[in-house]
């Protein structure tokens, strides 16, 4: 049965060697690149084209034409591909069309060898883009699938490719249209007509539309197909191995999303998932590579899942992605549950929406006669209408609950074997935590998860070093779930919040390479403090009154315009004995109760300035409380990764536009976890001399 897909739909391939057939109404490029774990293309030989049209596993057309066939071979893909996109673009300086909101919607779909389609996507809703990326083929779990993307650029060719991390996009871009436009390639016959039989609905007339596939002409034909296929691999040597450790998938940041209230720039919500994917990222790809990790050695090879019955999921495994250790792999394994839920989700929601669209449409072409709106007949349109809805919308879910069911089971697997950073204060991993030697790629700062299962979490993990702040926000404005506690209650909620964020980066850190600053300037937050008060590890008492808060601010100054100039010059080594060059953090408490204006722009510039030379911020504040600043203090609040003491729903990712709700990590009540952390933190700083 042919799968017809919806914008962000996935559907299982069940074999390896397919054919993508394209038709597009109108002359147009089609190509094909390689990703790899992170779905990033590492170089021009990654890329099938006109001007070199095979790689190993794929072979693309040699010129523009309206329909075209594409040989895959997943299983002569190199080992570390992990993703194949179908590109598509209009040829520039033939006369053509310029965008492919002239022209009819492309229609793709994906079919085996003897023509059997597997899944079907049309193309619709594009207006100024001249390319597009629409489909992709990607490995999960040890199994293939595809998912209909549809992704268009307005930039052409050049903006798709960049989006995909190749350096030098534009270059490559405008030799593929000049071998296009200057008939470098040779020509290959076009694939035969489409029947003309009525079976078929036009691609008006569904949800994605489906035209059909070119019959089989003669075994002959197979044959050649198979043999082009066959001969792919050796066409062109593999690409070369990677430069670098494996990272997550390039997603749009969640799983990091990026703050509604204003969105800052770069961020996961993946942390995501804010950091930008294919939803309309700009900025170019973000490096993950972490900046501690050695690169001697490969890496070692992810647990496989066990052999699945056929016609079922994998099993899952805890750790199955790419990485140079399990922590990195578990790391990279949770940006891709956050993908696949937040695609899941898009599908389904539109698909909902196209059956609520359809029914509507429906329904005014039945009952656009008055005649018909009573009585039996308009009764029965709109029962035959709402029938149809409930049937889309009760596939719709069927899918969504068997993707929601698969990444239900792999979070039932990867939450018990998460390391300390990654896991929740109820994780039993806390009990053995030690100090570690080496700070972990990242830290779990939340959870994250959409409506349609609550239930499902996906860690919101922060990368380590920060490269930004947080702010707690303990305004009861700030949502409806707020507004119904006091102020006292939300304020000390806020500050409880920020003590075990810093506990985390305290346990997390090696002995002696993270300090904290507390500055509480009326005294308020004596309750909150005292587990890290009686464990000892702050650098220094909180900072009261408007002097305990001038001294710490030019504390912190002083040692990043130190560190700054030092790394400027290359003299590291000329810094001031006293000088802790440990990580900071700097928390402040009811901001900006005990600041004058001078406080304030020394705040500024922390935030704007420190991150880079290891200096952070986690606010603890109302924004409605710094009104009287105006707009001095935006810049300072876009810089900051907002999260709420209670659970909301404020993360946005860009990339399909959802709003996750965020769940603060608690620790249990009762439990007595916070203070050993905090009691092995002291007693490793003292082994360490520190």
């Amino acid at each position: 049965m042919t799968a017809e897909l919806v914008r962000g739909q996935n559907h299982p391939l069940p074999r390896t060697r397919l054919e993508i057939r394209v038709s597009a109404g109108t002359p147009v490029v089609a190509g094909a690149t390689l990703g790899d774990e992170r779905g990033t293309v590492r170089g021009a030989e990654w890329i099938a084209h006109p001007g070199s049209p095979q790689l190993p596993g794929v072979e693309v057309s040699q010129q523009a034409a309206a329909d075209h066939r594409l040989a895959v071979d997943l299983e002569a893909l190199p080992a570390e591909v992990h993703r194949l996109t179908v590109l598509l673009a209009l040829p520039v300086g033939v006369g053509g069309p310029e965008k492919f909101g002239a022209v009819p919607s492309p229609f793709v779909a994906v079919t085996g060898l003897d023509g059997e389609e597997i899944a079907t996507f049309t193309m619709t809703g594009l207006d100024v883009e001249s390319a597009v990326s629409a489909l992709e083929l990607y490995r999960r779990q040890g199994a293939w699938k595809v998912r209909a993307v549809g992704q268009g650029y307005a930039a052409g060719l050049a903006e798709m490719l960049a989006d995909q991390g190749l350096a030098d996009a534009a270059t490559l871009a405008g030799s593929i249209q000049e071998a296009v436009t200057r008939g470098l390639a040779r020509s290959v016959a076009p694939p035969p007509p489409r029947p003309r039989s009525g079976d078929r609905v036009r691609p008006a007339d569904g949800p994605t539309g489906h035209r059909p596939a070119p019959p089989r002409t003669s075994p002959a034909a197979d044959t050649a197909t198979a043999a082009r296929q066959a001969q792919a691999s050796p066409a062109v040597q593999p690409p070369g191995p990677p430069t670098g450790p494996a990272a997550p998938p390039h997603s749009p940041s969640p799983p990091a999303a990026q703050s509604a209230e204003p969105p800052a720039p770069g961020g996961h919500p993946t942390g995501g998932p804010a950091d930008g994917h294919a939803g309309g990222r700009a900025g170019g790809p973000i490096d993950y590579a972490h900046p501690r990790r050695g690169h001697a050695a490969p890496p070692s090879p992810p647990p496989t899942a066990p052999e699945a019955p056929p016609g079922q999921a994998p099993q899952p495994v805890a750790g199955d992605a790419s990485g140079w250790s399990m922590d990195e792999r578990l790391y990279n394994q949770i940006w891709g549950m956050f993908e696949d839920l937040a695609r899941a989700v898009a599908a389904y929601r539109s698909a909902v929406d196209f059956a609520e669209s359809r029914m509507s449409q429906e329904l005014d072409r039945a009952l656009s006669d008055p005649r018909d709106r009573m009585g039996g007949a308009g009764d029965g349109a709109r029962a035959q209408a709402r029938a149809k809805r409930d049937e889309l919308t009760g596939r719709a879910r069927e899918a969504l609950d068997r993707d929601l069911g698969q990444l239900a089971a792999e979070a039932a697997v990867v939450e018990p074997a998460l390391p300390a950073a990654y896991a929740g204060w109820d994780n039993p991993v806390w009990h053995a935590h030690r100090i570690p030697m080496e700070i972990p790629m990242a830290l779990r700062v939340g959870d994250l998860h959409l409506p349609e299962r609550t239930g499902l979490r996906i860690p919101l993990l922060v990368r380590l070093p920060l490269e930004r702040g947080m702010w707690v926000d303990s305004g009861r404005t700030a949502s409806e779930a707020a507004a119904q506690l006091d102020s006292a209650q939300l304020r000390r909620l806020a500050m409880e919040t920020a003590v075990t964020h810093a506990a985390r980066l305290l346990a997390v850190y090696p002995p002696g390479e993270f300090a904290v600053h507390v500055i509480d300037a009326a005294g308020a937050a004596a309750g909150p403090l005292a587990p890290l008060m009686e464990a000892g590890v702050l650098a220094g008492p909180p900072a009261a009154g408007a002097g305990g808060v001038a001294s710490v601010l030019a504390h912190l100054t002083r040692r990043v315009d130190l560190v700054q100039m030092a790394v400027r010059a290359g003299a590291a080594d000329s810094l001031p004995p006293d000088l802790d060059t440990a990580e900071q953090l700097l928390v402040v408490n009811d901001f900006p109760h005990g600041f004058d204006d001078r406080a304030v722009n020394q705040l500024r510039y922390l935030a704007d300035e420190g991150p880079s030379v290891g200096v952070h911020l986690l606010m603890v504040a109302d924004r409605e409380d710094a009104a009287g600043y105006g707009p001095v203090l935006d810049p300072l609040w876009r810089s900051l990764l907002r999260i709420t003491p209670i659970a909301d729903s404020h993360l946005a990712d860009p990339w399909v536009g959802h709003t996750w709700t965020y769940e603060p990590l608690t620790v249990p009540p009762g439990s007595r976890i916070l203070g050993q952390v905090l009691a092995a933190v002291a007693a490793a700083r003292r082994a360490a001399g520190r």
